[in-house]
């Protein structure tokens, strides 16, 4: 029987082990996007195989707004951060691409025009006490990582961006094809984040791959990818099993779809082609 012997470097005993270098940890950060982004998902699968009902769809669009109307959050908060004030201002983008320049701008505005296209109310995509609970689970943990720990990690977690211009696409294609009840207007976020998206995953990478020198600085950014894959893993749990027995959360929308086959399934009337 041969025998590996490890060096300190390799086993982590003894010396400090040695670094990744830049491409390894790019690699690395990849292949958990590779095996944990949310586009793997049952729902997402279904979502995109036009399988959804409107009432589902309708669940996620309403509940996913907590986590967009949060996202210019969790950015100030990274933001805060930085002590390079070309850093703060490349940053401070992110939140005027969400929050917008004035009023009627921006993403979260188009995500409302998303849910008014799908028959939701403003009112109720504002109302936060018909967030799913897991849902409101899931967020809070995010906004409280990128509040609680280290620049690094904030910025690592964000990497998802790096995957999600492909999903975009596959979101557009599969709502222009399955769901034709939503008009087309509504699908403007979408459109717009196959560019934001790969430019701000593009960004943070160069600063994780500049930042992350040491081995456990390195497997930090690993872990807080992994972490923020789970946070968008758990929204779509908490979105698929729906309300609790006997809760209002998550009904969105059912008044003014109710006329038009609300809650009906894709080949029971939502114009499948």
């Amino acid at each position: 029987m041969t025998t590996t012997v490890k060096t300190d470097a390799e086993s982590g005993t003894g010396a400090e082990r040695a670094p990744w270098t830049p491409d390894e940890l790019t690699e690395r950060l990849r292949a958990v996007s590779a095996a944990r982004y949310h586009d793997r998902h049952p729902f997402n699968v279904r979502m995109h195989e036009g399988t959804l009902t409107r009432a589902e769809l309708r669940r996620w669009i309403a509940n996913r707004f907590h986590y967009q109307r949060h996202i210019p959050v969790k950015d100030a908060l990274i933001l805060a951060k930085f002590d390079d004030p070309a850093l703060r201002r490349g940053w401070s983008r992110r939140i005027r691409d969400h929050d917008g320049e004035r009023p009627g701008e921006g993403g979260i505005e188009r995500w409302l025009r998303l849910g008014e296209a799908a028959g939701i109310p403003r009112a109720e995509l504002w109302d936060t006490s018909r967030v799913l609970p897991g849902v409101r689970l899931a967020v809070d943990g995010y906004v409280n990582f990128c509040r609680l720990r280290p620049a690094l990690d904030a910025v690592a977690a964000s990497l998802t961006e790096l995957s999600a211009p492909d999903l975009m696409r596959t979101r557009i294609a599969a709502f222009e094809r399955h769901y034709p009840w939503i008009d087309t207007e509504g699908l403007t976020y979408f459109r717009g984040r196959v560019g934001q998206g790969g430019r701000d995953g593009q960004e943070a990478l160069g600063l994780v791959r500049a930042w992350a020198r040491t081995r456990e600085e390195q497997e930090r950014a690993v872990a807080a990818l992994a972490f923020k894959c789970d946070v968008l893993w758990s929204l779509l749990d908490a979105v698929s099993g729906g309300a609790p027995a006997g809760s209002s959360c998550g009904a969105f929308g059912e008044a003014a779809g109710a006329g038009a086959g609300a809650g009906v399934g894709v080949g029971e009337g939502d114009g499948d082609a």
